[in-house]
């Protein structure tokens, strides 16, 4: 229902509407411009906003993968025993130790040798066609050897510790910084696996293949990662490198100045969550689409697809997450802001919690549970204690390190926990205030207190 228009009454305006405000139209016209200006600056800021926030995640990906030796070993590591990785390096390394038999000309000789002993020449050629048969036995045992190293514990040693000796990979890769067991040559990413290979050699030796111990020493590499831009992302990596982890602080300060200079602070606030939301959205369907088009262009020296996959995501992974977190986040906010709102239904959920806790208050007071001053005292400090809750549940999660989605959901449920517990604590409050009344000042007559 809306009031009546009166004759005679100014026209109803929208709000902060200073020209019909009553101040004369000289003031009007002086705050005209201010306002314009205000309003210009509150959605440039809050745009900027919106695009910042995914650059803001990927130079936290930088830092806190890219140029943090402990976390990208503890990111890689797995790789390790990703079937992918393994079959990629047991083929690698098969082809590494490359051992040298002729068959042919083994099984020939033996045939020979044999027939000069008295073999007959039907048996000898029988001999002879195992040649064949003798090559594939010898690359069989290379193959077996290899892969029982790989799925070894010492080939996850091995990994991590040349990924550890490198410093860090992904500095390599995208700044070319450093040297070690990853190299960096024409936009190709590789990993020296040598020792590897010393380790299958003497494995094959120990196993009784003699001809494993005049394999040369090699400096075989396999290919984790290939880009024919990797020169350009290191541009960016640097530039990115240079805003370091002031970046995020930087976006949610004029986020903040954003919200503050809109004339609507809510509405403000819910599109800026809803616009960071949205780019960083796009920046993740932006990640499955480079993922697609990258696996279907590998260039000939990645020789496995699944290899390929298994770096690219597990490379991207904590980016991902931060993506779909701040995605969640945004939704959050956004849902937050809409239900403290004027709208039809925020005001029919907040009336139904209010008057179910005030049920469950006039029962438990009638059973004889109060809260005594504890709900009084909430009931008249219900605004602050609430708004001192989402400040602690910003900083927890302002503070938390790396939070998922997981996160977002977990202080989002303590947050409504803590706010049902006060919105109980100050049902009892005014339960017990209306069950016991005002205090009454003393009688005129007597000078006693009134209790009738």
């Amino acid at each position: 229902m809306t009031a009546a228009h009166e004759p005679g009454s100014p026209e109803p305006t929208g709000e902060g509407d200073d020209a019909t405000s009553g101040r004369g139209p000289g003031h009007g016209h002086a705050h005209g411009p201010a306002r314009i200006g205000r309003s210009v600056a509150s959605a440039v800021l809050i745009v900027l906003t919106c695009v910042l926030v995914p650059v803001a995640l990927l130079t936290t990906w930088v830092h806190d993968i890219a140029l943090d030796t402990d976390r990208y070993v503890s990111t890689v590591a797995p790789l390790a025993t990703e079937p992918a990785i393994q079959d990629a390096a047991v083929h690698r390394i098969t082809e590494a130790v490359d051992v040298h038999v002729d068959g042919s000309k083994a099984a020939a000789d033996m045939a020979s040798w044999l027939q000069s002993q008295g073999l007959p020449p039907r048996a000898a050629a029988a001999v002879r066609s195992l040649g064949p048969a003798l090559d594939s036995a010898v690359d069989s045992a290379v193959t077996k050897v290899a892969t029982r190293v790989v799925h070894s514990h010492a080939f996850a040693k091995v990994w991590t510790g040349s990924n550890r000796i490198a410093h860090n990979a992904v500095v390599h890769a995208l700044i070319g910084k450093g040297r070690g067991a990853v190299g960096v040559s024409d936009g190709t990413v590789t990993l020296d696996i040598g020792t590897v290979v010393e380790r299958v050699k003497k494995q094959l030796v120990d196993a009784g293949l003699s001809p494993a111990a005049v394999i040369p020493d090699v400096n075989k590499q396999m290919v984790l990662f290939h880009s024919d831009d990797l020169a350009k992302l290191r541009k960016g990596t640097r530039l990115l490198d240079a805003v370091g982890n002031w970046l995020p602080v930087f976006v949610v300060l004029i986020g903040a100045c954003g919200v503050l200079l809109a004339h609507s602070r809510r509405r403000a606030l819910a599109r800026t969550a809803l616009g960071a939301a949205f780019a960083c959205l796009v920046v993740a369907i932006g990640l499955v689409v480079a993922r697609h088009y990258y696996l279907d262009h590998l260039p000939p020296q990645v020789q496995s697809r699944a290899a390929a996959s298994a770096v690219f995501d597990t490379l991207l992974r904590f980016l991902r997450v931060s993506l779909r977190t701040a995605i969640v986040l945004g939704v959050v906010i956004a849902l937050g802001v809409y239900l403290i709102g004027p709208g039809r239904l925020p005001v029919v959920v907040r009336g139904t919690s209010e008057r179910t806790a005030d049920s469950a208050a006039v029962w438990a007071y009638a059973h004889q549970i109060r809260t005594g001053r504890a709900g009084t005292w909430t009931q008249a400090n219900r605004r602050w204690i609430t708004l001192a809750a989402l400040l602690i549940v910003a900083l927890v999660f302002a503070l938390w390190n790396h939070p998922t989605v997981l996160t977002v959901l977990l202080l989002v449920l303590i947050l409504l926990a803590v706010l049902a517990l006060v919105a109980l604590l100050a049902a009892s409050g005014r339960a017990t205030l209306g069950a016991e009344g005002p205090p009454q000042g003393p009688s005129k007559d007597t000078g006693t207190t009134r209790t009738g």
